[in-house]
């Protein structure tokens, strides 16, 4: 596992990066997180167009994992749009700053926890919602999971309890 985590990154630089451990080691996997943190490096800044800018980085991520023929998994903020709606589920239309992200990913997968903004108390485990809104080659819908906040664990059944922390 490699972890860079220096500030300022932009996707040029990173993708040199992915095709140097790729020919030194073998790179299996990149998770940017998150897309809205990096600069394309290239022709379009932070001052211009900031959608032009998160599609041109979205674009060459995309052309990167074709390149080195990786999955190529890019965490991206959501606009507030769907803190206005009475329903707070996320749609396609809610990934932050560029349609892009929609029209250069293979698969869209949401997080959403229907009862994250109540005041009552939570239970150590409880159900969140996983929504696959988009998979190019595959079905979309919704899975139930169980998540466990302290151990920043997901789980497949509430039924059975999560793993107990290793320490």
């Amino acid at each position: 596992i490699y972890i860079d985590d220096r500030a300022g990154t932009n996707v040029v630089e990173m993708q040199a990066r992915c095709r140097q451990l790729q020919i030194k080691d073998r790179l299996d996997f990149v998770i940017v997180d998150y897309l809205q943190l990096m600069s394309s490096g290239g022709r379009t800044s932070r001052s211009e167009n900031r959608q032009q800018e998160i599609a041109e980085i979205s674009r060459m991520l995309k052309i990167m994992a074709k390149e080195l023929e990786i999955p190529v998994l890019a965490i991206s903020q959501l606009s507030r749009e769907s803190e206005r709606r009475s329903n707070r589920r996320p749609m396609l239309i809610d990934l932050r700053e560029s349609g892009a992200i929609e029209q250069d990913a293979d698969v869209v997968m949401f997080l959403h926890d229907p009862d994250a903004n109540t005041d009552e108390p939570r239970p150590d485990t409880y159900e969140i919602e996983l929504i696959i809104a988009k998979n190019r080659h595959g079905a979309v819908g919704n899975a139930h999971l169980g998540w466990k906040p302290s151990l920043t664990s997901f789980f497949d059944n509430l039924e059975v309890p999560p793993p107990e922390a290793p320490f």
